[in-house]
C-alpha cells in the first residue's frame, strides 16, 4: 500500500513541478485499509513515506467514493483560501485477502444490520437494481453486456488498466453467473491501485498543463435499498450533478466526456440517466446505441472504467480525475477523444449512499 501510494504521489508532484515540502495539506481516500492490510492511521502513514511532513493529514472513508470525497474536500479547502497547494490521493490494496474475505469487507459498506445480515452482498444488491430496471423500463441483458464490451475495448487501449482484454457481446452474455442477471462480465474487478492529484490555487498552477475544477458537489441518500423510493435511480447522483452543473454554469448537454462509476454494468446505465445524458429508463438503449463509445456523441469511461481499468476502491475517485485530466490535455494516446474541453467524473459510494460529481475544464 505504501509503495503504491508513494509512486502515485511522486508522479503527481513531478507533474505539478513541486516538491513535497510545498504541500500544505494531505487528503487520503481509503475505504478499508485496516481490514485489507491491517494498517490504521493511514493518512500520515502514507504522507510521511512520500516526504510530506508537518501538515494536516486526513483519511476520508466513503466506501467506493472515498477518494472522490477526499478530492471534494481538498478542492473546497483550496477554494476557500485555507491552503494554496494540497494533495488528494486514494489507495486500496485488496488482493492480499481471498475473494470471500474481500466480499465480506466490501459488504460492510452496506447496511450490516439489515441487508448484510440477510445475506446480501453488493453483486446481489446491484442485481436487484438491474432486475427492477428491466421490469420498469425494458432494459435487457444485451444492454448490460454492451457496457462491458465497450469498457473492455477502451481498457485494452489503456496501459494502466488492470484487465486489458477485449470481449464480445456473446462472451459477456455467457459469462459465469454471479447474481442473476449479472455475470462475471457485469462486475468490476478486485484490484490494487493508487492515484494522486495536486490541487492548487489558480495563480499558483503551472501554465499549459493545468485543468480547472469548474464545478464539484457531494451528496448523500438513504443507506439501504429498502429505504429508497425507487431503486432504479440514485438521488445522491442527481443532487450532486445538479449542484455541480449549477456551480459550473453548464448543463448535461455541454459535457463532452465522462468517467462514471461502473462498479456493475447497471450502475453505468443508471448514471447515464441520473446525470441527464439521456431520459429516465433509456440508459440501456443509450449505451447500446454507441453514443458512449470512444467515437460516439459522448464517450464514457474511455479509461476502461472500473470494469476494465479496475476498482481499487479507495483510489477510484481520484483515478477518474487523473484519467479525465489526461484526456483534457490530449495525452490519452489510442483512446484520446478529439478536442474534449469539458469533462465530468461521477463517483458512487455503496448502493448510492454517497455520490461525488466533478466537472473539469481544459484551460
Amino acid at each position: 500500500m505504501r509503495l503504491l501510494s508513494v509512486e502515485a504521489i511522486n508522479l503527481a508532484l513531478k507533474d505539478a513541478e513541486i516538491g513535497p515540502d510545498q504541500v500544505e495539506a494531505f487528503y487520503l481516500g481509503n475505504f478499508a485499509g485496516p481490514s485489507f492490510v491491517g494498517q490504521n492511521h493511514l493518512a500520515p502513514y502514507v504522507a510521511s513515506a512520500a516526504g510530506i511532513h508537518g501538515v494536516p493529514c486526513t483519511r476520508f472513508e466513503a466506501a467506493c467514493a472515498s477518494s472522490g470525497s477526499a478530492f471534494f474536500h481538498a478542492v473546497t479547502a483550496v477554494a476557500a483560501g485555507v491552503y494554496d497547494v494540497v494533495i488528494a490521493a486514494g489507495v486500496e490494496v485488496m488482493t492480499k485477502q481471498p475473494t470471500p474475505r474481500v466480499t465480506e469487507i466490501l459488504a460492510a459498506a452496506g447496511d450490516v444490520g439489515g441487508e448484510v445480515a440477510a445475506g446480501a452482498t453488493f453483486p446481489a444488491l446491484f442485481a436487484m437494481i438491474a432486475r427492477r430496471h428491466m421490469y420498469q423500463y425494458g432494459t435487457t441483458r444485451e444492454h448490460l453486456a454492451s457496457v462491458a464490451v465497450k469498457n473492455h475495448l477502451n481498457g485494452s487501449k489503456n496501459p494502466q488498466a488492470h484487465l486489458r482484454k477485449v470481449i464480445t457481446l456473446e462472451q459477456a452474455l455467457s459469462g459465469k453467473p454471479i447474481a442473476e442477471p449479472l455475470t462475471v462480465y457485469d462486475c468490476s474487478l478486485i484490484s490494487d491501485g493508487a492515484a494522486a492529484v495536486v490541487i492548487m490555487a489558480a495563480d499558483r498552477a503551472p501554465a499549459g498543463r493545468s485543468v480547472r475544477v469548474k464545478g464539484i458537489a457531494q451528496s448523500s441518500d438513504h443507506f439501504a435499498l429498502d429505504q429508497k423510493e425507487d431503486i432504479t435511480t440514485f438521488s445522491a447522483n442527481r443532487r450532486a450533478a445538479a449542484h455541480a452543473y449549477q456551480m459550473a454554469g453548464v448543463t448535461a448537454d455541454d459535457i463532452e466526456i465522462a468517467e462514471v462509476h461502473d462498479c456493475f454494468t447497471i450502475a453505468e446505465i443508471v448514471a447515464m440517466e441520473d446525470l441527464g445524458f439521456c431520459a429516465k429508463g433509456h440508459g440501456g438503449h443509450y449505451v447500446a446505441s454507441g453514443a458512449t463509445g470512444l467515437t460516439g456523441l459522448r464517450p464514457v469511461n474511455t479509461s476502461g472504467g472500473l470494469k476494465s481499468k479496475g476498482h481499487p476502491v479507495g483510489a477510484t475517485g481520484v483515478g477518474q480525475i487523473c484519467d479525465l485530466t489526461i484526456q483534457l490535455r490530449g495525452e490519452a494516446g489510442e483512446r484520446q477523444v478529439k478536442s474534449a474541453q469539458l469533462a465530468l467524473a461521477q463517483n458512487l459510494g455503496g448502493s448510492g449512499a454517497t455520490a461525488v460529481v466533478t466537472i473539469l475544464e481544459a484551460i
